[in-house]
C-alpha cells in the first residue's frame, strides 16, 4: 500500500469514534455502501461493495507511521482493501449470509454514522448517506440503552433526519 490513510464511510466519518490525524472530507467512486448480515452475529454492520455507479462521501485520516494493528483490530470484522489512489478502505467480504430478513441495524450505531455525516457535509450529507445505502432492514430502537459500543449523544436536528 503506498498510503498510510484510510476511507471511512460510515461510523469512521464520526471524528468522536476516533482519534486518527488529518481528517479530511473526500469522495471516492465506485463502491456503495450496504448493510451486511453476518454469521454469529444477530445486528446488521455498514460495508461497502463494489458499484461502478456510486460516488460516495466520506473521510480519509492518515494512520501514523502506517501502523495498522489498531485499526485493523477496531475494524476486526473486515478486510483492508487498497484503492486505486493507495487508500485503504473496510469491507466485510467473509461469513456473509443472505437471512430470509435482514439482521436488524442499531439505531445508536445509524445515530454515530449520521452525526458524522451531518457534522461534515450537513442534511444533505445524511440524505446522501441513506439514498447511497442499500441493505436496508428494521432498525432497532436502542436508542435508550445504546448497544453499539462507540455510541454518541446526537442532537435533535440529527435525529430527526434519523427517524424520517
Amino acid at each position: 500500500m503506498t498510503s498510510s490513510a484510510f476511507f471511512g464511510y460510515g461510523s469512521l466519518v464520526n471524528l468522536n469514534t476516533h482519534n486518527y490525524p488529518n481528517p479530511r472530507v473526500t469522495q471516492i467512486t465506485g463502491w456503495r455502501r450496504i448493510w451486511r448480515s453476518l454469521e454469529g452475529r444477530s445486528t446488521a454492520i455498514l460495508s461497502v461493495t463494489p458499484d461502478t455507479a456510486t460516488t460516495l462521501s466520506g473521510i480519509i485520516a492518515d494512520v501514523p507511521g502506517a501502523d495498522w494493528a489498531a485499526l485493523d483490530a477496531r475494524e476486526g470484522l473486515y478486510v483492508r482493501q487498497s484503492l486505486p489512489c493507495g487508500t485503504a478502505v473496510y469491507e466485510v467480504t467473509d461469513n456473509i449470509i443472505q437471512p430470509s430478513a435482514p439482521h436488524p441495524i442499531l439505531r445508536s450505531y445509524l445515530d454515530v454514522v449520521a452525526q458524522g455525516y451531518m457534522t461534515h457535509f450537513g442534511p444533505q450529507g445524511v440524505t446522501d448517506f441513506f439514498a447511497t445505502t442499500d441493505g436496508w432492514g428494521s432498525v432497532l430502537d436502542d436508542r435508550a440503552q445504546p448497544i453499539y459500543p462507540r455510541h454518541q449523544q446526537v442532537s435533535p436536528q440529527t435525529t430527526e433526519l434519523v427517524n424520517r
